[in-house]
């Protein structure tokens, strides 16, 4: 499989998806542990893909989402941004309403 058609169908597969440096138990670095702190805090699962392990995705994925650093996160496909956003996101509310929307739509 191509690594955008990965990608493609990653984002299809998962209502919220986190592409991060590490796991969410175990973060490699600041910007992602951050950014899995505001994602538990909306209640929801969510899926995520360590771009540590994979150098081929971690290059892609910055031209695939236009967006040239880590965390990336992806609600409903779409990308919402990385951690200064999703971070404001969360102290404003807005996160918690996407993200529950996401999985809510997902399950229908």
């Amino acid at each position: 499989m191509d690594i955008n058609e990965t990608i493609k169908s990653q984002l299809e597969e998962n209502p919220v998806i986190l592409y991060m440096k590490g796991t969410p138990q175990a973060p490699q670095c600041g910007f992602s542990a951050r950014t899995v702190q505001a994602l538990m805090a909306c209640g929801e699962r969510f899926a995520f893909v360590n771009i540590l392990d994979n150098q081929e995705l971690r290059e892609a994925l910055k031209v695939y989402s236009s967006w040239p650093t880590y965390p990336q996160l992806y609600v409903g496909g779409e990308l919402v941004g990385g951690c200064d956003i999703i971070l404001e996101m969360s102290e404003n509310g807005e996160l918690a309403t996407a993200v529950k929307d996401a999985v809510k739509s997902a399950e229908a």
